[in-house]
């Protein structure tokens, strides 16, 4: 394994980096205040088109795709270090055109879309002018097992025609903004099939279809994300059939191609915030001074400081092992080391601002400085894109297996 990034990975770290310092930093009070002034907490800041036409215009766009007809061309490997950087501050990520959950659906767009699908919702998804969502998980079942979920998809009579939804959705973040035009929808179409991995389907369902409602955002321990995270309804909602990604019965295995990327991106991110707040705890300790000396001379401090940057430097190799696992291997030969980086990554982030909110003091807990929200939304990464307990299930018995067969 060689994780030394090739010249073209390290310019764009540095152009990436650059970015962030001139337009991303300084503009991050700028941000929260134009959403405030609108009233509206899911309000789309003008400060991101302005700096998402210069992203663009600079060729810092679609940089997670590694399918050259659609973006940079990146590796996993390649592109990790520059989710890293975007992972810094919540909202940068969606300047760059990387934002999830889009990232994710145009992967599977690119991946399993037809001609026309691609055409009318990847597109424009690619150009960074519309938004879109994930409807999988459902608040009726353990949705951290996807063949629990409930939704059904049926064909409207014997007509191929269309499909008709039935069931409730939630968490399903990116709802809550206008810019959300399109849901990726993950049903089924065959619940009596004894193979349980082949009763779901995925189908797109346009946001202004009728019998879609968006019935309530949900807030993140307190916080009203911009994007939100609502529970939707689909009542007797009818799409063509020609809506349908992949075929029938190929929905589980559409999911297992998306989440898989999918999880690898917010670890990649989970490590810049957790090198943030490890930066923003140092200067901290250094500017704050009690019983006689500044913070950074106290041992426990110095302890802290040295742990995190333990903790943050493993799950940092860890997913760069996973991503080059990936890239010369396939997705499959590196389930192991997803489940492994789905686990230490949000660890290491919720730990790391954990520290750093008790460096801070009651400034840690306020609005003032972001960790209080660093921390709930790390905190929801145990859980986003399958529990912690679920990937410790999975790698343990792949273990096992190697050990007992």
């Amino acid at each position: 394994m060689d994780f030394a990034y090739p010249e073209k990975v390290n310019e764009l770290r540095t152009r990436v980096t650059a970015f962030m310092e001139r337009a991303i930093y300084p503009n991050q009070q700028t941000y929260h205040e134009q959403i405030a002034v609108s009233g509206n907490p899911h309000h789309h800041a003008e400060i991101v088109d302005e700096l998402k036409a210069q992203a663009k215009a600079e060729g810092l766009w679609n940089l997670f795709l590694p399918d050259k007809e659609y973006g940079m061309g990146l590796t996993n490997l390649e592109y990790a270090p520059l989710a890293e950087i975007m992972g810094r501050v919540s909202w940068a990520s969606e300047v760059f055109n990387c934002a999830a959950p889009d990232t994710g659906n145009m992967e599977i767009l690119a991946q399993f879309g037809t001609a026309e699908q691609k055409r009318q919702w990847l597109q424009p998804l690619l150009n960074g002018e519309i938004r879109s969502a994930f409807a999988m998980t459902e608040p009726d079942v353990a949705s951290s097992d996807a063949t629990n979920i409930q939704l059904t998809i049926e064909r409207d009579g014997d007509s191929y025609v269309n499909y008709v939804l039935n069931g409730r959705k939630w968490w399903i973040s990116g709802a809550a903004r206008e810019r959300c035009k399109i849901f990726i929808v993950m049903g089924k179409t065959d619940p009596h099939n004894p193979d349980r991995h082949h009763q779901q389907s995925m189908i797109l369902v346009p946001r202004e279809t009728p019998g879609v409602t968006i019935k309530r955002n949900l807030p993140v321990m307190g916080y009203v994300d911009n994007e939100g995270h609502c529970e939707v309804l689909f009542e007797n909602v009818r799409v063509p059939a020609s809506n349908l990604l992949g075929t029938e019965g190929s929905g589980f295995a559409i999911a297992q191609a998306r989440l898989g990327p999918g999880r690898i991106h917010h670890c990649m991110r989970a490590i810049g915030g957790a090198q943030y707040a490890l930066e923003l705890m140092c200067q901290r300790a250094a500017s704050r001074v009690a019983f006689g000396k500044r913070l950074i001379e106290q041992g426990v401090i110095q302890e802290w400081i040295a742990q995190s940057q333990l903790e943050i430097e493993q799950a940092r190799l860890l997913t760069l092992k996973a991503a080059w696992i990936i890239d010369t291997q396939g997705k499959k030969a590196a389930q192991n080391e997803i489940a492994m980086i789905k686990i230490v990554a949000p660890q290491a982030l919720t730990n790391v601002v954990n520290r750093a909110i008790q460096v801070f003091g009651a400034a840690g807990l306020s609005d003032d400085f972001p960790l209080a929200s660093m921390w709930a939304h790390g905190r929801t990464l145990h859980i986003v894109d399958g529990p912690d307990e679920v990937h410790k299930r999975s790698l343990a018995r792949s273990i096992i297996r190697q050990h007992t067969s």
